[in-house]
């Protein structure tokens, strides 16, 4: 068993007497010898990738992690363990997912309180997150969240509160597994979508797509996209209301930038699609496929990001590709 270690709460200590401003400061080996009983259940490699806050991740630093998990199992590990902070769980979780090629677990969790904190979740959540990792249900289910005895798929997974230690949900289909008794059980069969190919390793000419994501507002004119849109970026994310709509100013300037990038438009209602045929109004999902976006599906929008970004950085920017892998990955 392989576990990396990323940085983020779970990692954190203070030199406060309170306990307040916390910082990551463990290492991989630490935050493994903290968790009882581990040890009885697997051979352990531990090792400390990155010592970061997780707002400070980037999809760089995310790849990099995954050629270490596929050098861990590839070396004999069983499966592979990354502990991270929270903030962004939901999105190295995504990204790991998309590329993952391997039919071993790859597992990601955290905690939501420091390891000095009264109650500290870290150790349980490594304990499942191992557990996970070692069931043969685990198998090709390609990146997994486990977090609160909980076992979510990383494509659907998201962080929906700031403080609670069941931070985590999965809206619309729930988790797929759960871990009872030191039991890791599943109520679906394992699926996972195709990987797509890993881009070249790190060298000054690697892709790294501008692929900004922007949230709609009551007003919304589109300035701030036409903005975006001559800053040269390579593709666009926006988090429409409902079913993926915008203004009608707002869905001029879609318009206007997809004759140069992609457009991408999900809900940021945080559960449910993008419509396709419902609504026939300037902004409408309709309206917004006429004028050359492309709905996100069941993504939500940080997902349709990475998905884009991940699209753009592995090959051209082909319309008709990039709407065929969003409609596939963006269907439960």
């Amino acid at each position: 068993m392989a576990i990396g270690a990323l940085g983020g709460t779970i990692a954190s200590t203070s030199d406060a007497d309170d306990g307040s401003e916390i910082v990551p400061t463990l290492s991989a080996e630490r935050l493994v010898a903290a968790v009882p009983g581990l040890g009885a259940i697997a051979t352990v490699r531990a090792e400390t990738l990155a010592q970061l806050p997780s707002p400070s991740l980037d999809e760089p630093t995310v790849l990099r992690t995954l050629r270490w998990a596929r050098d861990a199992v590839d070396a004999g590990a069983a499966g592979v363990v990354i502990t991270q902070g929270t903030d962004t769980l939901e999105e190295s979780a995504y990204l790991l997912d998309l590329f993952w090629d391997r039919p071993e677990p790859l597992v990601l969790t955290g905690a939501m309180r420091s390891a000095q904190a009264a109650g500290a979740d870290g150790p349980a959540n490594l304990l499942t997150a191992v557990r996970c990792a070692l069931a043969p249900g685990s198998r090709e289910r390609g990146a997994l969240v486990a977090f609160d005895d909980e076992v979510h798929q990383a494509r659907w997974v998201a962080k929906t509160d700031s403080m609670s230690t069941s931070a985590f949900r999965s809206a619309g289909f729930g988790p797929i597994g759960r871990c009872v008794e030191a039991e890791v059980v599943y109520g679906v069969p394992a699926s996972r979508a195709p990987a797509l190919d890993l881009p070249s390793a790190d060298t000054p000419d690697t892709p790294d797509p501008r692929v900004p994501l922007l949230a709609t507002y009551l007003g919304d004119d589109g300035h701030v996209l036409d903005a975006v849109r001559d800053s040269g970026v390579d593709g666009v994310v926006i988090a429409g209301f409902g079913a993926g709509h915008v203004s009608a100013a707002m869905a001029r300037a879609v318009g206007r930038a997809a004759e140069r990038m992609p457009v991408v438009f999900a809900s940021r209602t945080g559960s449910g699609p993008t419509g396709r045929a419902m609504y026939g109004y300037p902004g409408s999902e309709i309206d917004l496929l006429a004028r050359g976006a492309i709905g996100a599906g069941w993504l939500p929008p940080v997902k349709a990001r990475l998905l884009l970004w991940a699209l753009l950085a592995t090959g051209p920017a082909d319309t008709a590709r990039l709407r065929d892998e969003l409609t596939a990955r963006g269907t439960p």
